[in-house]
């Protein structure tokens, strides 16, 4: 979003942005909603994993916005999840999975293209939808994409590893080889040390064959990094998330961010 800064000097392009997106889909048709954040960038992951991602590099003007948006999000009068110990990704799988045991759900909508969250989708009632493409992808859309189906997505993801996240997967395991491996045995822990008995056409097998017996924990350990957890209790009822209008904070609010004019250094 281009930049903006408001009366105090505040960067506030990013909250602006993300505003306007979650007032759309309200406006949409959206009735139950939950914006989750990384009010930590750093999570349990990387005590397990020295190289994961962290804050450092993070334009400084993006992360200042954090509290702002959540500011701005609770005034508006949607559910919102900052995750400290946890991330965004596991607050959204776990409100997911929750919103899916409520039988008078009709769908839900994970509103990211993150790769992570394909593993939450179930069937066509749990989907994703890349809001940029307004491309819905459900259960079939995932195996169209990755070649396997969304229960394989942390395994897929420990083998091809995710240059996003830091953590780098198993040498010679590509995106191919690894769809047609796991295509084949979902799981890493049901993967033949033989590679004779892949029966798959994966290109140099028997070598990574032995990368993976050589890996393996390695390779648990990347998929328990990529494996989002599910069972944050974020709220006691579905009703919890039903929008019902702005607070009365929010007017004052959004009129500051209306009036916040453009960053001389977003034209440069």
């Amino acid at each position: 979003m281009p930049r903006a800064r408001d009366e105090r000097g505040r960067e506030v392009g990013a909250v602006r942005g993300v505003l306007t997106s979650v007032l759309a889909m309200i406006n949409g048709g959206a009735t139950h909603v939950g914006v989750a954040t990384d009010h930590v960038i750093e999570s349990f992951r990387n005590r397990l994993w020295p190289g994961y991602k962290t804050g450092e590099g993070v334009d400084p003007d993006l992360l200042s916005q954090f509290p702002l948006l959540e500011e701005a999000l609770t005034a508006l009068g949607v559910a919102v999840w900052p995750m400290v110990e946890y991330e965004a990704d596991d607050a959204l799988a776990s409100a997911s999975a929750a919103a899916e045991r409520d039988a008078r759900v009709g769908r839900v909508f994970i509103c990211t293209p993150d790769k992570d969250l394909a593993q939450s989708v179930r069937g066509t009632r749990v989907v994703q939808l890349i809001r940029r493409t307004r491309m819905i992808r459900d259960e079939a859309g995932v195996v169209e994409r990755f070649g396997v189906v969304p229960e394989s997505i942390p395994d897929y993801l420990a083998l091809v590893g995710d240059a996003s996240d830091g953590y780098p997967g198993l040498a010679g395991w590509g995106a191919k080889s690894t769809a047609a491996v796991l295509a084949k045995f979902r799981h890493l822990e049901s993967i033949p040390a033989n590679a004779a008995a892949w029966g798959v056409n994966a290109a140099n097998a028997a070598g990574l064959a032995r990368t993976l017996e050589r890996e393996r924990e390695r390779a648990l350990l990347f998929r328990d990094l990529a494996t989002l957890r599910t069972d944050i209790q974020l709220f006691n009822s579905i009703d919890e998330l039903q929008w019902a209008g702005p607070t009365d904070a929010f007017a004052p609010l959004a009129a500051r961010l209306d009036a916040a004019t453009a960053d001389v250094r977003s034209r440069q």
